[in-house]
């Protein structure tokens, strides 16, 4: 996703000489291709994320269109007054590039964890919150960001992600819509994956197949604002909805659905997948703590079954 991002700035950067990109002194061996390009529309500006926050509002606020990376907790956690004040508060259209959504960052330990950051972001009135399932969808988000008059908070994985989305079905793509990857019309089960784990969502699906389970998988790229309308009609065609998240249990995209559930009184089986309401103290790898709290493929499709 990283590189998608980097290769979409810079073709959004030839177009339009006011883009510009931000950085907390994070970044090397990735945003390259942008600095060679365009130094005098770069600038790292050290490990000072409040301060850069506080830059990219005053560049906006003179026409300009900024973009800014960091590592999520840095960039969310560590500035959310800036964000909040700067940002929300005035309605400035700054563009907020999270990289290592969930435990992506999973070596480094709780500090570097962005499991708590859908609940934050979102809580935050008149911002955007994204998180694209694959590089085709961060392109998208990315082409859509430039055109918003509010700021933007998106979420991304690292790199080597896959293409979970055709060229046929990006093409359905519209923000704040669940978007249906799998291709199906007919459905069973639904199958809501937010950012990362749109590819386990797949996995998921295609175990289910070999079960003769009917099933569709869409990604939550937007979950803010969202289609309420769009939603309910997907709820409203399954007989189980199954949520997988890479996010504590509160506050999340599940706690969403459950309400909406409960606002327009509708009778469905919802299945909610993250992780527990506590810090994660394991380190290892994703896969490695995605096992051991229940995200893995085997533990999903089981959980799945025994409740159809």
């Amino acid at each position: 996703m990283r590189k998608a991002f980097v290769r979409k700035l810079v073709e959004l950067a030839e177009k339009d000489k006011d883009v510009f990109l931000l950085t907390g002194d994070m970044g090397f061996s990735v945003l390259e291709s942008f600095i060679e390009k365009f130094p005098d529309r770069y600038l790292n500006c050290g490990v000072a994320e409040q301060n850069m926050i506080g830059m990219a509002c005053g560049l906006t606020l003179k026409n300009k269109k900024v973009f800014v990376y960091s590592i999520i907790p840095f960039v969310t956690y560590r500035v959310l007054e800036q964000i909040r004040n700067d940002l929300c508060y005035q309605r400035v259209p700054v563009k907020i590039i999270g990289v290592g959504s969930g435990i992506l960052y999973g070596t480094a330990g709780c500090t570097h964890h962005a499991i708590e950051d859908i609940g934050v972001m979102t809580s935050l009135p008149d911002i955007y919150v994204f998180s694209p399932g694959d590089p085709l969808e961060v392109e998208k988000i990315l082409d859509e960001s430039v055109k918003l008059e509010l700021p933007c908070y998106i979420r991304l994985n690292k790199a080597g992600d896959p293409l979970i989305n055709t060229e046929k079905t990006i093409q359905d793509f519209k923000i704040s819509e669940p978007l249906n990857v799998s291709g199906r019309d007919k459905s069973g089960v639904n199958i809501f994956a937010i950012g990362s784990m749109l590819p386990v969502g797949l996995e998921v699906l295609k175990d289910l197949e070999k079960e003769n389970i009917a099933a569709r998988l869409y990604s939550i790229h937007t979950l803010k604002p969202i289609n309420e309308e769009a939603v309910v009609k997907i709820l409203e065609q399954g007989i189980l909805t199954v949520i997988l998240e890479e996010h504590i249990s509160r506050n999340n995209f599940a706690q969403f659905i459950s309400s909406l559930l409960v606002q327009r009184r509708m009778n469905k089986k919802l299945l909610s997948l993250s992780l527990p309401d506590q810090f994660i103290h394991d380190v290892g790898s994703q896969d490695f703590i995605r096992g051991k709290y229940g995200l893995d493929k085997n533990t999903i499709t089981e959980k799945i079954k025994s409740l159809i």
